[in-house]
């Protein structure tokens, strides 16, 4: 195995066991980075002159025994919306152009006293606002779409041009490229890791997350952000070997009767659902559970996530409207014809489905479910046409199945449960509790213990 095809947990311990250099590490990393990124389009920025400092000094460390943290001499990549000092936050857009940041946001600050080395910038949908990423293609096929908005971030990760990295979550924008390129990608309980120094969205549904190989990699990267468990503060999160914890005895896993396996391609559907048998080989228990408040789900996540986003861009809007993509500015300029009841309404419906999503995971442990109802389709479609006659745009089918966990704050792994007759990858989402991001963990990683260890998309 290349060193660029290393998990992380893989690459992290080889390093701190002296059987790998952060330098070979990087340099098999950069190899790649550079092989793909003419056909996939990952990155809008390389940092590699930063990263090859970065990874002597580290080696550098080690021949003096001290490693800076868990990550220590591990490549990842930030999402273009995540300040780092010095290097540019374009945030996909004309109108951040020649930005750059002054201090390190937190996270960035938190993963470098990790150890963790960084990259570069992943291209993002402008401003986080669209579920497609258009500067990027699918690791997995060149003529499909990445998903968005972390596109860049999953596909580095995917193709092997970044052992990790960070995205933001909007209403799926970290899980749906990772299950459209056959990563695992994970939302965490909203206000659990800081954003500040990272572009917002939409403030109240905005959350920044890992995008890795293996559910354990998603694990020690939380770990790292947050640093320990607030229900625990003296333990630290979690990020363990899964393989100690694959007996799933006792574990109730909530399988929707609505909602979440409506309009939903039966490829995805099938997968998911052996995925939930798998589950319950390892010792869990299906349990039939009922979403509430589904009618409500969209106007919800549109209601607060347009005047929100609006309110952020208000300035820009009227001095260089010019600036920003027809797509973007449409949705920014819908933000001031909303009125303040609406929002208002919205706020109060959100408080209602948070109270009944907590009815509901009282009953189980977690909740099992499609991430997205179709795999990625080709570039430049715009809609599916469901066998029932319903025309539903591309972006609303991949936000609809996404967009609960964001609206309660609840958290979700997205992990990939197979392929479609196309080669395309297929995700389940593993919602739980607020904070019950270690379980959630866990059952990825029990689940991750039966399958073939995934390995990088092919180069183009």
């Amino acid at each position: 195995m290349r060193p660029y095809e290393m998990s992380l947990a893989s690459a992290a311990g080889r390093i701190r066991r002296r059987e790998l250099s952060p330098v070979e590490l990087l340099d098999s990393v950069l190899e790649r980075l550079w092989e793909v990124q003419p056909h996939l389009g990952a990155y809008a920025v390389v940092t590699a002159d930063r990263a090859r400092e970065a990874a002597r000094e580290a080696e550098r460390s080690l021949v003096r025994g001290r490693a800076r943290g868990p990550l220590h001499g591990v490549p990842m990549a930030l999402k273009d919306l995540i300040d780092v000092a010095g290097v540019a936050t374009a945030a996909g857009s004309r109108v951040r152009a020649g930005h750059r940041a002054r201090r390190d946001s937190t996270v960035a600050a938190r993963l470098a006293g990790a150890g963790a080395i960084l990259l570069g910038k992943t291209h993002t949908h402008e401003f986080g606002y669209g579920l497609i990423t258009p500067q990027t293609r699918n690791a997995r096929d060149p003529h499909r779409v990445a998903g968005g908005s972390s596109g860049g971030s999953a596909v580095a990760v995917a193709s092997g041009a970044a052992t990790f990295a960070l995205g933001t979550d909007t209403g799926g924008s970290i899980r749906v490229p990772a299950a459209l390129n056959g990563v695992v990608g994970l939302k965490p309980t909203y206000g659990l890791v800081p954003r500040r120094g990272v572009t917002s969205l939409a403030w109240s549904l905005d959350h920044v997350g890992p995008i890795t190989r293996t559910a354990q990699d998603a694990g020690l990267v939380l770990a790292a952000l947050v640093g320990q468990d607030p229900r625990h503060p003296d333990e630290p999160l979690a990020g363990g070997d899964p393989g100690h914890h694959a007996d799933l005895t006792g574990l109730r896993v909530g399988v929707p009767v609505n909602h979440y396996f409506e309009h939903v391609d039966p490829e995805v559907e099938s997968a998911v659902r052996r995925a939930v048998a798998q589950l319950e080989a390892l010792g869990a228990r299906a349990v039939e559970v009922e979403i509430p408040m589904t009618r409500y789900i969209q106007a919800v996540q549109w209601g607060l996530m347009v005047p929100e986003a609006g309110a952020y861009h208000e300035h820009s809007l009227r001095t260089a409207a010019d600036l920003y993509g027809a797509d973007v500015r449409v949705l920014l300029e819908a933000g001031g014809l909303m009125s303040a009841g609406d929002y208002l309404r919205a706020q109060r419906a959100r408080t209602l489905m948070r109270r009944a999503w907590a009815r509901v995971l009282a009953d189980v442990d977690v909740i099992a479910a499609p991430t997205v109802p179709l795999t990625a389709v080709h570039a430049g479609q715009e809609s599916v046409t469901w066998p029932d006659g319903t025309v539903e745009s591309v972006s609303d089918a991949y936000v609809r199945l996404s967009a609960p966990a964001d609206i309660t704050g609840v958290p979700s792994l997205s992990l990939p449960v197979g392929r479609d007759r196309a080669g395309l990858p297929i995700g389940m989402q593993l919602l739980g509790r607020p904070l019950a991001e270690e379980l959630l963990v866990r059952v990825g990683g029990a689940y991750e213990a039966t399958r073939p260890a995934g390995e990088p998309a092919p180069a183009p």
